[in-house]
């Protein structure tokens, strides 16, 4: 059976990607169900894309300063329609060709609201056309000529995640940032979950019927008795362990009838001392059968996370030679700055990897796993080692700053463990390649890929239980259980993140009945805690207003149960006295890798920091947070840098041929059509978000001038 699925010749694949418009239209989150980001469109090219116009910019009003929104929308194009989100979640239609709006659904109807949506779904059949997409806890059919709810979909136009992950609790977070991909009539969706040490949902696959929204299949990421991967944790792992959940997206063999993801860690993130194994389907490619879910093969590329080294994108479907040969493979980009280049068909590596053996963990109760997979040297384009050989050389006051600093704490290469000393970790838990994945060239058979190189700092802290503590201590072990995931957390040695920090003064803003009236019913992303106790809600406000230190709370039987007792006091930032990263430069590069070769053929620095650039540096690179797209006009275009430029670059050489300066960052991916003729750029300048610059609300579109 899986050898007739699995047959067609790569000829007649690509040229029924090609009949459909995938690769000169944007109808689909990342270009095409491929995922290649490419565009065939060259009137656009390397000799005119100096003279590049801003054709329109579509602003927002509900941008929020504080705490600072983002956009990481990848709009899609339907004819001359366009799909896209705005910083509070809302669905925006608009002529793609003016950028005036067309319709606006909003979830929330009025009341404030932020997340992260990274674009949505289009489906249609027969004249009748749909748009799904997730804000909160809902998955939503919307008519894609009005932007109403689609009556007959779920209750009302909508579809309630917690329903068909069986034991998951309504308090654990379940959303889903990235969009779906369609097969047949199939819609099949990840999701994102709380990664906390406290209670998190199972990130099972579904698919959905995009008629009616009936759950049609589950695959369990967290294998029960009996299916494969279960003996790759204990035994009840299947009745409490979350995460292994498919949160960057889905790519599809649609001829094949096959669709891949990445798979993201097991909760917690940072300790598995109660989840021992390697932890099957978590830290995977999967590749499943798209009709009914079951499993051809899966590949994992981090045994036993407990560096939330999760796949944050799902793998690119490519074509590599060898040996005079064609074969169809997919690539894999991976926050480790590893990349893996798999056979489409069986899931086993055409370039070679090693079990390479790694650090064991020193946190009481852990069971690291011994070896790591490596791919060649020539396919890790990160940097994955951090010593006092790697400290900054910006200025002799960083370098002595840093290497003091440095010392006391854990060093070494990718995969040295969390520990209570503190590790340093390169890359970073959000370095190498994030969710915006990477782009493929299929005539040049060339991936192009983004990558930060940003040094942080993990530690880990015991989780006390006692008999009887203050209420402030019950309000931070409840909150580190809950809520430091999200919001980070703090120690002797970082007394509290931005995250926290900002947190406390929007609580104290509020005033206490109103976060108490939060925690009880939840506020848009954020789940409700109706299933805590008054006594330990009041010990979380406790906590979040800096009281009740003095007062003592007798420790209560808690309403959740957390075996975890050690966590992270958050990812922090490593830095030197001017703000500038602790590790030598680049701290940013986008490569180009040739996957006949396995080998890269530029690597560039990729952002910079103005005032660096200003005293005479070279660009440096910056934390970088979106993706690419790549175009037959032989250009590579990305936003993504804290600098708050659009780039175009030589997709042969590296070498910037334009540049453009918005009013925030473009962390997000760029979506390239045409309309009648005339090719466009279009990328959300949102800001915000993880790279913690001022938030935008705008989505720039450009073109070549109009004679």
């Amino acid at each position: 059976m899986l050898i007739i699925l699995l047959v067609f010749p790569l000829a007649l694949i690509q040229s029924c990607r090609q009949s459909e418009g995938s690769f000169n239209t944007w109808r689909i989150y990342g270009g095409d169900k491929s995922g290649s980001k490419y565009s065939s469109l060259d009137q656009i090219n390397k000799e005119n894309v100096d003279q590049l116009e801003v054709a329109w910019i579509y602003r927002m009003h509900d941008m929020r300063e504080s705490p600072p929104t983002t956009i990481e929308c990848n709009p899609i194009v339907i004819g001359d329609m366009m799909i896209l989100t705005t910083p509070a979640l809302k669905v925006v239609a608009l002529d793609a060709v003016t950028g005036k709006e067309r319709w606006v659904f909003d979830p929330y109807k009025g009341e404030s609201a932020s997340g992260v949506n990274r674009g949505v779904t289009y489906w249609e059949r027969e004249g009748e056309k749909r748009i799904f997409y997730v804000a909160g806890a809902s998955l939503y059919g919307l008519d894609a000529s009005s932007g109403r709810p689609v009556p007959g979909f779920g209750a009302g136009g909508k579809v309630d995640l917690y329903e068909g992950l069986g034991r998951a609790d309504r308090f654990t977070w379940v959303t889903a940032a990235t969009p779906g991909i369609i097969y047949k009539n199939l819609l099949i969706l990840g999701s994102t979950l709380g990664e906390g040490p406290g209670p998190a949902a199972p990130g099972h696959i579904r698919a959905y019927d995009v008629l009616t929204g009936e759950l049609k299949w589950i695959f369990h990421t967290i294998p029960y008795p009996g299916e494969f991967g279960y003996d790759t944790w204990p035994e009840d792992a299947w009745t409490r362990a979350g995460g292994a959940n498919a949160w960057g997206g889905f790519t599809l063999d649609e001829q094949r009838g096959v669709v891949f993801c990445g798979t993201g860690s097991p909760t917690y993130d940072h300790y598995g001392g109660n989840r021992a194994g390697m932890n099957l389907f978590a830290n995977c490619i999967l590749a499943l059968n798209a009709e009914t879910g079951e499993r051809i093969w899966h590949y994992q590329v981090v045994h036993h996370d407990i560096w939330d080294y999760d796949i944050p994108c799902p793998p690119n479907l490519v074509t590599v030679k060898r040996d005079g040969k064609l074969i169809d493979a997919v690539a894999q980009a991976t926050k480790m700055g590893h990349l893996f280049v798999l056979d489409r068909m069986t899931g086993v590596p055409i370039f070679p990897v090693e079990e390479v053996p790694v650090p064991p963990s020193e946190i009481p109760g852990e069971e690291s796993w011994p070896t790591q997979p490596f791919p060649p040297e020539e396919m890790r384009y990160a940097v994955q080692e951090f010593t006092e050989n790697a400290v900054t050389d910006l200025t002799p006051e960083a370098e002595a700053a840093i290497v003091a600093q440095l010392k006391p704490m854990n060093q070494g290469t990718v995969f040295t463990p969390p520990s209570f000393e503190g590790s340093v970790m390169l890359p970073q838990f959000n370095g190498g390649t994030d969710w915006g994945g990477a782009a493929y060239d299929p005539d040049a058979r060339m991936l192009y890929v983004n990558c930060s190189n940003e040094a942080e700092w993990i530690s880990m802290v015991e989780m006390k239980t006692e008999e009887s503590i203050t209420e402030f201590a019950l309000g931070r072990r409840l909150y580190g259980s809950m809520c430091s995931s999200c919001h980070g957390f703090g120690n002797p040695r970082n007394p509290g993140s931005p995250s926290l920090n900002l947190l406390k003064e929007i609580a104290k803003g509020r005033g206490k009945d109103s976060t108490m009236h939060v925690l009880m019913n939840g506020k848009n992303q954020m789940p409700e805690f109706s299933m805590l106790t008054d006594d330990e809600r009041s010990a979380i406000v406790s906590f979040l207003f800096d009281e009740g230190q003095d007062k003592k709370a007798e420790a209560p039987d808690l309403s959740f149960s957390s075996d975890i007792p050690y966590v992270a006091t958050g990812h922090n930032p490593f830095r030197d006295p001017e703000g500038y990263p602790a590790n030598r430069r680049p701290w940013a590069t986008l490569s180009a890798i040739d996957l006949d070769e396995g080998k890269i053929k530029w690597q560039v620095p990729l952002g910079t920091y103005p005032e660096l650039e200003a005293k005479g540096h070279p660009p440096t690179g910056t934390f970088n947070m979106g993706g690419a797209a790549v175009t037959a006009g032989g250009l590579v275009f990305i936003g993504a840098t804290m600098d708050e430029r659009f780039r175009a670059f030589d997709k042969d050489t590296g070498k910037v041929l334009w540049e453009f300066q918005m009013d925030a960052g473009g962390y997000a991916t760029p979506a390239v059509y045409e309309v009648k003729g005339r090719q466009y750029i279009v990328i959300a300048a949102g800001g915000g978000g993880k790279p913690e610059t001022r938030p935008g609300n705008a989505y720039y579109c450009f073109a070549l001038g109009e004679d």
